[in-house]
């Protein structure tokens, strides 16, 4: 592959606090690096550590050239590229280890402007109003027009960055510096505000934060449900009382349309079905109303972190008519599950006079429900 990745992580990070530097402590239950190194897979990388660092991070970084980095950014660097030196590589993004939530979008798009400039570099214009201070008071304020904020990772072609750090006298903030002390000219790439650098103890709650959204667990399950028909005047379905010439006949009030649903939802949770939580060998639930079943399951899925972000139900039957009833449907099983009815969707479809649903002998009825947690 001709293009490579620095990941400088040889600082000591003082301004984190903590009893290891902060591109070693824990992020999510991993090392920030450990992240860090994820956001480039699938590319050559050096990462540049302190010498300090080396049991560390030869249990970490298996496949990854591990180079020990210089007194300064600068010279941690170059002792980067000098590692990648006579390798073939063509292109180099150069990353703080202490950005572990850099996208895979970013980094195309640095790859991309390579095309036709020497470097590039992603950063943020600057919209908040600027000041001077001295001993805690404003002294003066500052044009914003033209500032951005700077990013990593910074992208160069290999041999016009190297050469630039090998007659930089060093000093420099960053990459892009050393690029322009040069003569290189840098294209600035749109940033992302999700791509912070760990710097203060409260980063990480933000990063934490971004990582639970970025870890986000969907599940999916499904339901089914067949009840025949007995004598009766009505059905219930959906928790909507539908008058009928004839009733459902069930051990609870056999509303197969919520039936379905409170299977998906156990089944989405992987809990089984009505049967394992409200077993029909119990009188306590001879005629109970479905409604305890639904609510039963959208609780455990509450207790476990996560929400209801749509569901699906579909009754098979020739008769009784569900369209006129669907709105009132959607809007019963939005109550007791409390959601938006715009999540809740409740329709039907016949047999074509196929099967026990044709002949009238009884409804069907099958469910989707999607989770979310993070």
């Amino acid at each position: 592959m001709d293009t490579a990745v620095i990941i400088v992580a040889a600082g000591r990070g003082s301004r984190m606090g903590g009893e290891v530097p902060k591109q070693w402590q824990s992020l999510r239950g991993k090392p920030v690096l450990a992240h860090t190194l994820a956001a480039f897979a699938g590319f050559p990388v050096v990462l540049v550590i302190h010498p300090d660092d080396r049991a560390r991070a030869d249990t970490l970084a298996a496949g990854v050239t591990l180079v020990e980095g210089g007194a300064t950014r600068d010279a941690s660097v170059l002792a980067g590229l000098q590692a990648l030196a006579g390798t073939g590589v063509t292109r180099v993004l150069i990353h703080d280890g202490a950005r572990p939530l850099v996208s895979s979008r970013l980094v195309e798009r640095l790859i991309a402007a390579l095309d036709t400039h020497d470097g590039a570099a992603p950063a943020l214009p600057v919209t908040d109003a600027l000041w001077r201070g001295d001993a805690g008071l404003v002294t003066g304020t500052q044009d914003r027009s033209g500032l951005y904020r700077a990013q990593t990772p910074q992208a160069f072609r290999f041999d016009a960055i190297l050469a630039a750090h090998l007659a930089h006298p060093g000093g420099a903030a960053d990459d892009v510096e050393v690029a322009r002390a040069a003569g290189l000219d840098v294209l600035i790439v749109e940033g992302e505000e999700s791509n912070i650098k760990l710097t203060y103890p409260g980063d990480f709650a933000r990063a934490e934060a971004s990582l639970r959204g970025d870890a986000m667990d969907v599940r999916l399950g499904n339901g089914y449900d067949v009840h025949a028909f007995c004598d009766g005047d009505h059905v219930w379905l959906c928790g909507v009382k539908v008058p009928h010439r004839r009733g459902l006949l069930g051990h609870s009030d056999a509303d197969v349309g919520m039936h379905a649903l409170t299977d998906a939802i156990y089944g989405a949770l992987a809990l089984g079905d009505i049967g394992r939580h409200f077993p029909p060998s119990d009188p306590q639930w001879k005629g109970a109303a479905s409604h305890i079943f639904l609510a039963h399951a959208i609780g455990l899925a509450d207790a476990q972190g996560y929400r209801l972000a749509n569901c699906d139900v579909t009754l098979v039957c020739e008769q009784p008519k569900i369209g006129p009833h669907a709105a009132a449907m959607q809007t019963a099983l939005a109550r007791i599950m409390a959601v938006e009815v715009g999540r809740v969707s409740v329709k039907a479809t016949t047999s074509e006079r196929l099967g026990f649903t044709g002949r009238e002998e009884g409804i069907a009825a099958i469910a989707t429900a999607t989770l979310v947690r993070g």
